[in-house]
């Protein structure tokens, strides 16, 4: 064990559920980073557990649940004196932030962003107001410049962004999975850097030989219907994409993958189109192995995709979006191919599915983008000094952030005052348990 071994306090949105999503699979390399530096590990949550939750406790990890508006968090918090406290996603900032303040006022404070979702909920509400206004669904060119002057407005003026950017300031630091998003927030919205750390997926590059070209079969499209980005391209694939892609290849199938498959999303299956309604993939990696090209056709999002470095690790050349694609590559070719329009997708994928030179190329690009921008041990290490030195420094960091100080004044004080008031409240009646918002 490290001589130095922190003790790490994680508050959770969620229980991780690294099959489910691209956040929970980053919350468990965080962990995992954690564990490897020989630190101990608390994670809570006030969420119910789901089903496909990862087993924590046989990685060591103490699992303790909690209660939103409840003093007894006070207590456990009070009695467990972590050096360090990470909240997952600005939500749960909001919630315990002032009672971690008030009782473990030396430790470190970390927020774990998964992406900026006001970010995100300012590109579909532009893509809304798009099709509301009757423009072509097939083209959204517009929605991709991350510095346009519509998105910028469309977020600042939204009580969502003004939210997330005031738990950031509160926060000591703030991993962002997308040097895009820093970029967004230190020149669009003016967050001092020195708050900020970028923190991707870490993934260890693979090792095996790759199945060939001659070996793979049908589209692959993947993801958690939950999340509203997926289920609008499922949505885009049914009733536009996928039927310009059988025009190009009338053989052709597509096979959608996605953890909690709700009916609507069944109903949408129809074998004589060969569009395909797969439900839940026990084992992703294996399905996307045996997939010839990954489909993305992300219209609004943020962050990275998980789905897409998960096609890149078994060697899936994979069609997507400039969204899509968006902080995933860098300067690097993309392993696969981006188009902007359905037009442009539709042959993009009937490229990519059919001519095996320049699939075998992107299958080789998958790989060295890995490496180049993905290295679990590189990220990992730079995570943890990352963080021992801002520990070691934190008196002289929160003193130059006074913005964050002020916000943590005002906000604490009223979200206090509410926290208790609704404890309160539902003291004597013996009211149902508060949901996360």
């Amino acid at each position: 064990m490290h001589p130095t071994a922190l003790h790490v306090l994680v508050i959770g949105y969620v229980w991780p559920e690294p099959r489910s999503s691209a956040a929970g699979g980053h919350m468990m390399q965080l962990l995992e980073c954690f564990l490897e530096r020989g630190w101990h590990i608390t994670f809570s949550s006030p969420a119910a557990i789901g089903e496909h939750k990862a087993d924590l406790a046989s990685l060591g990890i103490a699992e303790q649940a909690i209660e939103l508006n409840n003093a007894s968090f006070d207590r456990f918090i009070a009695d467990l004196a972590p050096d360090v406290v990470l909240f997952d996603r600005f939500m749960m900032e909001e919630q315990f932030g002032w009672r971690v303040e008030k009782h473990c006022p030396a430790a470190l404070r970390v927020l774990e962003t998964s992406d900026l979702q006001s970010l995100r909920d300012a590109r579909h509400q532009l893509l809304r107001r798009r099709l509301a206004e009757g423009l072509d669904s097939n083209d959204f060119r517009a929605l991709f410049n991350t510095s346009g002057p519509d998105l910028y407005r469309q977020m600042a003026g939204a009580d969502l962004a003004q939210r997330e950017l005031a738990a950031i300031y509160r926060s000591d630091l703030s991993l962002m999975i997308s040097d895009v998003e820093i970029d967004l927030l230190v020149n669009g919205f003016g967050v001092p850097e020195a708050l900020l750390h970028w923190c991707p997926l870490m993934l260890a590059p693979p090792t095996e030989a790759f199945r060939p070209f001659a070996e793979r079969e049908h589209f692959l499209s993947i993801g958690n219907f939950r999340h509203a980005p997926n289920w609008d391209a499922v949505l885009w694939m049914k009733y536009s994409l996928w039927p310009m892609i059988r025009r190009r290849l009338p053989k052709a199938q597509l096979h959608i993958y996605g953890a909690y498959t709700p009916p609507k999303a069944t109903a949408l299956h129809n074998a004589a189109e060969g569009f395909h309604v797969m439900n839940w993939a026990e084992d992703a990696l294996q399905v996307m192995s045996g997939a010839r090209v990954c489909l993305a056709p992300l219209r609004f999002g943020a962050g990275i995709k998980g789905k897409l470095t998960d096609a890149m690790l078994c060697g899936t050349p994979s069609v997507t979006t400039p969204i899509g694609a968006e902080a995933m590559h860098g300067d690097l070719p993309w392993p696969g191919l981006v188009a902007d329009t359905a037009e442009g997708l539709a042959d993009a994928a009937a490229r990519l599915y059919s001519e095996q030179p320049r699939w075998e190329q992107a299958q080789r690009d998958g790989r060295q983008l890995l490496s180049a921008r993905y290295d679990r041990r590189w990220h990992g290490q730079a995570l943890v000094q990352r963080i021992e030195h801002t520990l070691a420094h934190l008196d002289e960091q929160r003193l130059y952030n006074f913005t964050g100080a002020m916000l943590r004044h005002h906000h604490h004080k009223s979200t206090q005052y509410m926290a208790q008031w609704i404890e309160a409240k539902n003291r004597p009646s013996g009211g149902a348990a508060d949901t996360c918002p």
